[in-house]
């Protein structure tokens, strides 16, 4: 199948059912149906045709969604664009990607101008609010006569979703209509994204959290409530408003939510489940989120873009004894119809307990990098997803995931991932939040250095950071420097950290394992 019979089957089960709200919008999954065909008529009269792209440069709205169901239904290609790139950033993606068609909204008119005026076979289409003359606005597609499902479906490319960038330069990634929905699949067979879902969109749809739950409420054919983009307070308005039952945030979204001046007075008894990921959560902050909504179910999902945004889950070994065996520090187990192993740097499989490169085997792995089979070969290699992530498998199954292959420190020949040495800072009551880095050392070639950032109001020393870590590290792992910062983290449009960012400065003009 593929995802326009996913909205087949939607209008069919559940033609009444609302299925899109933005803002003071709505529209029932038979409505969505009708639009569907007109608007992809409307994209073969600009010119689209099969196999060609449709870039999408906007934040999420109603019509955006429209775009994931209407491009592949005129046989065409989804490229959504990350809205916080420079101009320089886009015209290479562009370049790479060479749509056919580019759709802005206000927020991006002037940015699709200038990368029309670099391209000039460029078509702009508007999916904003007041359409300027000199473009093709998106409402009169609507009107266009109604063309044939083209299609698509399996292996079939479905979109282009260009990774952001925190860890080397940005490539795209190639997924099936067979990735996506098997993704979808995944979740409903874990019991969330469900037909009686209310699911909220607080994640960009130029990123994997965004655009993964939108295709598994497409298949259930629930709700999406759709927020132009992240902010605490309008996350939980929309709550509150729309009686929301689901959602998934990366953990600095999920500190922003509970840390919020108004969570405490706004109405959340709807929400039933967080799906949290996309970066490492510390011990502290999952305490924290559990403690403040104790009646939400808390979902921590492992995965990546490569893999349809899903490999391991787990939701039920948060409390009682599984805390004492630390299982709630696990990402999960592996998700229903894949397989995960760890390898060491020969690709041979390591026991259990030791860390190697996590690899992923399954109908989620992408078709490749777009236009870069030397790349796409070094990261499937026989079947096998190798994600750049360092992990270990428990003898009860449970994915560990230690850090990134590249934000492992080796000091002094030792192995010290820094994601160990956060959780730990993190338990420290006065820490708020930090990062832990390898900087250089003449002694050590390494050494761990943290950056932390207090509570308001909360005071502590290097001293105390590092007497703190000893109580609770092996030596070789304790922070040789603490730096106290105020500002908040340089983060990528994801709200994930860009730890890369920040050990650049360290290593500028010395050899370092950066790429």
């Amino acid at each position: 199948m593929g995802l326009t019979s996913a909205l087949a089957r939607a209008a069919q089960v559940r033609g009444s059912h609302t299925a899109l709200v933005y803002g003071d919008r709505r529209l029932t999954w038979s409505e969505l149906e009708k639009r569907v065909p007109r608007i992809a008529g409307g994209l073969t009269r600009l010119g689209l045709i099969p196999g060609e792209r449709v870039a999408v440069l906007s934040l999420n709205n109603d019509l955006y969604a429209e775009l994931f169901l209407a491009v592949p239904y005129a046989g065409g290609v989804i490229v959504p664009l990350n809205t916080r790139w420079s101009e320089v950033e886009l015209v290479k993606v562009i370049d790479d990607c060479e749509p056919r068609i580019l759709a802005v909204d206000d927020a991006c008119l002037a940015m699709g101008q200038a990368l029309a005026r670099h391209r000039p076979s460029l078509t702009l289409l508007f999916i904003g609010h007041r359409a300027p003359g000199h473009i093709q606005n998106y409402g009169a597609l609507v009107e266009c006569p109604p063309i044939a499902d083209h299609g698509v479906t399996g292996d079939d490319l479905y979109a282009i979703f260009y990774t952001g960038g925190t860890t080397g330069r940005s490539k795209g990634v190639m997924l099936s209509h067979r990735n996506v929905l098997r993704g979808a699949a995944i979740a409903h067979s874990e019991g969330y994204y469900g037909e009686e879902a209310i699911y909220l969109v607080a994640a960009p749809f130029f990123h994997a959290s965004g655009s993964w739950p939108l295709v598994a409420v497409t298949a259930s054919a629930a709700t999406v409530v759709i927020l132009p983009s992240f902010s605490a307070e309008g996350a939980l308005a929309a709550i509150e408003k729309h009686r929301v039952t689901e959602s998934l945030f990366v953990p600095t979204m999920l500190q922003m939510l509970i840390e919020h001046p108004k969570f405490k007075s706004t109405d959340l008894s709807s929400f039933q489940t967080i799906v949290y990921g996309g970066s490492p959560i510390t011990s502290a902050l999952l305490d924290r989120a559990v403690s403040a909504l104790p009646n939400t179910q808390f979902i921590q999902a492992y995965g990546m873009t490569e893999l349809a945004q899903c490999a391991a889950l787990q939701h039920r070994y948060l409390k009682g004894e599984h805390r004492t065996k630390g299982t709630h520090r696990a990402a999960g187990r592996t998700c229903y119809g894949l397989e995960i192993r760890i390898v060491d740097e020969h690709d041979n499989v390591v026991p259990a307990g030791q860390v190697g490169e996590i690899c992923v085997r399954g109908e989620t792995v992408m078709l490749g990098y777009w236009r870069r089979p030397e790349e796409t070969e070094a990261a499937i290699r026989d079947g096998w997803m190798h994600t750049g992530d360092g992990g270990r498998l428990d003898e009860d199954g449970f994915l560990h995931v230690v850090d990134r292959v590249k934000d492992m420190i080796i000091t002094g020949g030792e192995n010290v991932y820094s994601l160990e040495v956060e959780n730990a800072l993190a338990q420290h009551p006065a820490v708020r939040e930090c990062i832990v880095i390898g900087i250089p050392s003449g002694k050590w070639v390494e050494q761990v250095h943290a950056i932390v950032i207090l509570h308001h109001g909360a005071r502590a020393t290097e001293e105390s950071l590092i007497a703190h870590a000893r109580s609770l590290l092996a030596g070789y792992k304790i922070p040789r420097s603490v730096e106290f910062r105020t500002d908040d983290f340089p983060r990528s449009s994801a709200n994930k950290i860009l730890k890369r960012q920040i050990r650049e400065a360290y290593w500028a003009g010395r050899a370092s394992g950066i790429s």
